[in-house]
């Protein structure tokens, strides 16, 4: 199981739409019949959706109150939904830590400020109230991902990019080892760049395969 989608109550269905694809939210689909009404958009990068309508079951219009966004850069989020023309608070912390709204004067002007993640914040509306937060989140505590048990698709302007610096890395080894299959030492590099390690580790890793595993001896 997963989250897949969060429902929105709006008012006017067409405006609401014209706010979020504004945000560069991917239109996933916008289903229209007789009393009905449906669009779901999705947040860049994201793998959850929302949906709203006419003829939808949602909450009262406006009614949604701190749905999060999670954010790498909190300024530079912050600036790119107000070049797009929304109204985005300042950033702010919670006086009782996040989401405690509990105490008097929750939200405190400024950054968190011992600097740690998930407790930095700020906040805008669609146009009928519903919030959001941006919770800014630069490194997950342990245990706050999953374990992704598929390969992520990756796009083919990327992928090709990534092609090309994986022959670059490769000549170097070619150069200076014996003669061997390219794609045995291509696998071990573009699955340890896919895993997150630099160029220059990848290629650590690849060489490391293709003398331990393949047995391809230096020349």
């Amino acid at each position: 199981m997963r989250l897949e989608v969060a429902m929105l109550g709006v008012s006017d269905v067409d405006r609401a739409k014209t706010f979020y694809e504004n945000l560069g939210w991917r239109l996933d689909a916008d289903v229209a019949s007789d009393g009905f009404h449906a669009v779901q958009l999705t947040p860049h990068n994201s793998e959850a959706s929302i949906i709203f309508g006419k003829g939808v079951t949602s909450p009262k219009p406006g009614s949604v109150d701190s749905l999060v966004l999670v954010v790498n850069d909190l300024e530079a989020a912050r600036k790119d939904l107000i070049t797009h023309g929304v109204e985005v608070s300042e950033i702010f912390h919670y006086a009782g830590g996040p989401f405690n709204t509990s105490v008097k004067s929750s939200r405190v002007s400024g950054r968190d400020p011992q600097g740690r993640p998930y407790h930095s914040f700020a906040s805008f509306a669609d146009p009928d109230g519903n919030e959001w937060l941006l919770q800014e989140i630069q490194t997950r505590l342990p245990g706050r991902e999953w374990t992704s048990t598929r390969a992520r698709a990756t796009d083919v302007a990327t992928l090709a990019e990534l092609l090309h610096e994986t022959a670059e890395h490769h000549d170097d080894f070619e150069k200076t080892h014996a003669e061997h299959h390219w794609w045995d030492w291509y696998a071990p590099y573009l699955s340890a760049r896919q895993s997150g390690s630099s160029p220059e580790q990848a290629a650590a890793a690849a060489g490391r395969y293709m003398e331990d595993v393949v047995h391809v001896p230096p020349r």
